[in-house]
């Protein structure tokens, strides 16, 4: 087993989550950086507390064909990216790049689906940098999420710690958001079920396989009739919902697309004073500078012939 555990980082929720952090910041040349800083200090945060060799960024790479099969307006509801943001994604990546983080992306999975890919086939430890509530469904044992907190640092979210929120087990998660639907993804969930509901049915009816293909599997009469005029919605919902965990064949062996590099804290101290982020400066190590090569004496040569001088007499040592 890996005694470091593998990171993975939901990229495009740790940049919105930066940007919206902190607004208006800029540099003297009218440049956004706030996105920038923000993120700048979560790679600093990771960097401090895991810094391993295993992990990676996994960027969304455009909406997948399945899921607009089964639900044309799948995301629809998603504004464009806002420009302040797009002007400072080529940053955010070299500044990632730049700690030593691979970048991974591929046609026809979301984020989610690939952390879920490379998690479901680690021989070890994983922790997940999101606050997505749909990757709890991933969590196990050996599978957790590190979730930012208001305040520099992580929160560990565990199976127990998905209970506690969720008032559900990490198996349940698929069948928890497809009654509750997800408003962020433009899935509608069932009417009249909300957070507290959708708990309470899969908690006394056990989980959504058991009782869809049978609905009289659900001894509550009440609950029975909320749920059956709405099942074609809640098995479209679960397909929507369930992360991916095939590896695309061109990850497949997975560790070597996994391998984080040491930071380039050169790099990272030229990105920062360019964007004039300058308290960020006082928090990177000192870079050691190599001391300039001596310019040779023209009279060293008489140095190098002349007799090398007597031995002085030294004291005896007192010690």
């Amino acid at each position: 087993m890996n005694e470091h555990p593998l990171i993975l980082i939901d990229a495009y929720s740790q940049i919105f989550r930066a940007y919206y952090a902190i607004r208006h910041l800029s540099n003297s040349k009218g440049e956004p950086t706030n996105a920038v800083f923000v993120f700048a200090r979560l790679l600093l945060k990771l960097e401090e507390e895991y810094p391993g060799t295993a992990g990676a960024m996994l960027f969304d790479c455009g909406k997948v064909k399945f899921r607009l099969e089964l639900a044309p307006d799948y995301k629809a509801n998603r504004p464009p990216m806002p420009e302040e943001l797009k002007l400072q994604m080529p940053v955010i990546r070299e500044l990632a790049a730049a700690f030593g983080w691979p970048l991974l992306e591929e046609p026809e999975y979301e984020a989610d689906d690939l952390i879920a890919a490379f998690a479901s086939s680690a021989d070890g430890p994983v922790l997940i940098v999101s606050s997505d509530k749909d990757l709890s469904q991933l969590v196990t044992p050996e599978v957790k999420m590190l979730v930012p907190a208001q305040k520099n640092g992580f929160e560990l979210r565990d199976e127990e710690k998905v209970r506690e929120k969720f008032a559900v087990s990490p198996d349940r998660i698929v069948d928890y958001l497809a009654l509750l639907g997800d408003n962020s993804d433009n899935i509608p969930g069932v009417p009249g079920v909300g957070p507290k509901t959708a708990a309470a049915i899969l908690n006394s009816c056990g989980a959504a396989e058991q009782w869809l293909e049978d609905p009289a599997r659900i001894p509550d009469p009440k609950i029975r009739a909320k749920l059956e005029p709405h099942l074609a919605l809640i098995r479209k919902n679960r397909k929507l919902i369930q992360l991916r965990e095939t590896l695309p064949a061109r990850f497949d062996p997975p560790a070597p697309h996994l391998r984080r590099s040491a930071p380039d804290w050169a790099k990272i101290r030229a990105i920062c004073e360019a964007m004039e982020l300058k308290s960020l400066l006082k928090e990177l190590p000192e870079i050691r500078r190599e001391e300039p090569e001596k310019e040779p004496d023209l009279f060293d040569f008489a140095a190098e012939s002349a007799p090398p001088p007597a031995p002085e007499m030294e004291q005896g040592e007192l010690f």
